[in-house]
């Protein structure tokens, strides 16, 4: 299977100092209504960062034909690759998180197999979740295994500092 995961017109940028992820979708970068991130990209030094779509713009398919569930996007700039998944949910417990986590690994070995994902040495994933949900258990685990299942620190939370 061979993937383009750089396509032109599924991609967004920003040097801004602050601006956000939304979801309209495809997500992708907003500078103006900060009512309506997801997600909020802290960019104190002012890098061009590129934001490309993943979820409803690039084609991905299971064997069986049907629409693989995969993650919103990600985030490149420099060395960087910042992998998204952005939620909406206030529901207590962690299904959401499940979900999200899932889609993230689906992409992301799917990006690391069809993609010269060896040119970025530092590699995130985030799970933004724009009603910050509580937790009653620490998550620690969760992300102790992704980063041995991806290679890819994970992060639960919705500001992203670059």
């Amino acid at each position: 299977m061979t993937l383009d995961f750089f396509i032109n017109h599924c991609q967004s940028q920003s040097n801004k100092k602050r601006f956000g992820i939304i979801d309209l979708p495809p997500a992708k970068i907003d500078e103006q209504d900060g009512a309506a991130w997801i997600a909020v990209v802290d960019n104190e030094y002012l890098r061009q960062v590129t934001f490309t779509a993943v979820d409803h713009c690039i084609e991905i398919r299971r064997t069986d034909g049907k629409m693989e569930k995969r993650c919103d996007g990600f985030l490149t700039y420099d060395n960087h690759i910042i992998f998204l998944e952005l939620k909406e949910s206030h529901k207590k417990g962690s299904d959401w998180v499940k979900e999200a986590d899932a889609q993230l690994k689906v992409t992301i070995g799917l990006f690391e197999y069809a993609s010269d994902a060896a040119i970025y040495k530092n590699k995130m994933a985030y799970i933004a979740n724009s009603e910050r949900p509580r937790f009653r258990q620490s998550q620690k685990l969760r992300m102790e295994q992704f980063l041995a299942d991806t290679g890819y620190v994970l992060r639960i939370e919705n500001r992203i500092i670059i």
